[in-house]
């Protein structure tokens, strides 16, 4: 064994003149507090929990502490993040009578103590919290875990899938990874005698595969409801029926051309086409999707018998990953449309067969 400080310079990094990690293979550390704090804020701030059913109003107000510590290592190019962070976020509720008028408001918090890498794979604690313990406070704090605590843990997910991905670093990560391939592709080339030749495919085959991994996908569904189609039609073109089966904010126009907005500004879009009862085209937007990209929406409803009507369901140009990395937006689009909008649509207004 060397003595101490007379190692072999193979291990001392700092020792090459350009001071570079090559490929990544020693320990590289970033500090992804600040990040974590930035995102979560970002996810959580001013979220619409209940506008209005049931004459309660429920929306998140501001993250005022993220408390921990939480990195991302990179060996051999592998992440490998490291994370237990404490959460606390305010909250704020109203009830009103039947007329409008308000009955009561309060303050509140939501505490989430423990998110962390180990139960990456659960739901963490959530404890939800009242200044005001009458009645009606604790029926707002009944209506907050009931509505709040799902929306607030989904938000929690979208944070610990990002970090797992590599967080701040993952851009330069990809970047790292590309990069290499590109140096020891050109070094065989050159061996080769066909260094330029060989370099011009490869930045092709690297393009080509950026591409396949920003590609997009389509959603194909047929749904049956017990209904007439022209109800259909009216439910999906008429915001105060969003609201009420999606339990969200929404905001529809009913003119071609006219904005769309739903659950509560995470979807935007726009009418392209509307056929009374029978067809809609929009382009849809989901805020967590890189800037710039737009998806189609293709409704159209058939009845091929009285109260008897068939939806035909296309959404074409979906993002395979979000702008932070996660490649569940297909999926989770899929499962939107069955569950929060087809599913809930029978529920509320009993279409179902």
């Amino acid at each position: 064994m060397a003595k101490y400080g007379e190692g072999h310079k193979r291990w001392i990094v700092e020792d090459r003149p350009d001071g570079a990690n090559v490929h990544n293979w020693h320990w590289a550390e970033t500090d992804c507090l600040g990040w974590s704090r930035d995102l979560l804020t970002k996810l959580l701030n001013n979220l619409t929990v209940l506008d209005g059913e049931g004459n309660i109003h429920l929306k998140t107000k501001t993250v005022d502490k993220v408390d921990g510590e939480a990195y991302v290592n990179i060996r051999k190019g592998k992440i490998i993040p490291g994370y237990e962070i404490s959460l606390s976020l305010s909250w704020e509720g109203e009830a009103k009578d039947a007329d409008g008028k308000s009955l009561l408001k309060v303050d509140g918090v939501v505490e989430i103590p423990y998110i962390a890498d180990e139960n990456a794979d659960e739901d963490p604690e959530v404890k939800i919290s009242v200044k005001d313990e009458g009645p009606i406070g604790k029926r707002l704090k009944e209506a907050m875990l009931a509505k709040g605590k799902p929306l607030i843990l989904e938000k929690v997910r979208v944070y610990v899938e990002s970090i797992a991905k590599g967080g701040p670093v993952k851009d330069e990560v990809e970047a790292k990874k590309i990069a290499t391939k590109s140096n020891s592709t050109a070094a065989v080339a050159a061996a080769a005698g066909e260094v330029k030749k060989e370099v011009v495919v490869e930045k092709k085959e690297v393009k080509k595969k950026k591409e396949s991994k920003k590609g997009f996908k389509t959603i194909s569904m047929t749904e049956k409801f017990s209904c007439r189609a022209k109800d259909l039609f009216e439910i999906l073109m008429d915001e105060n029926r969003w609201k009420g089966f999606s339990q969200s904010n929404a905001k529809i126009s009913k003119e071609v051309g006219g904005q769309i907005s739903i659950f509560d500004g995470s979807v935007t879009g726009t009418n392209l086409e509307l056929q009374n009862g029978s067809l809609i085209v929009q382009k849809w937007r989901f805020g967590s999707w890189p800037d710039g990209i737009d998806s189609t929406v293709r409704l159209t409803l058939e009845e091929p018998e009285p109260g008897l009507t068939v939806v035909k369901l296309t959404h074409s140009d979906i993002p395979e990953e979000d702008r932070y990395g996660n490649a569940t937006v297909v999926e989770n689009t899929e499962r939107g449309w069955r569950d929060l909008i087809f599913q809930r649509i029978r529920a509320v207004f009993g279409f179902g067969i």
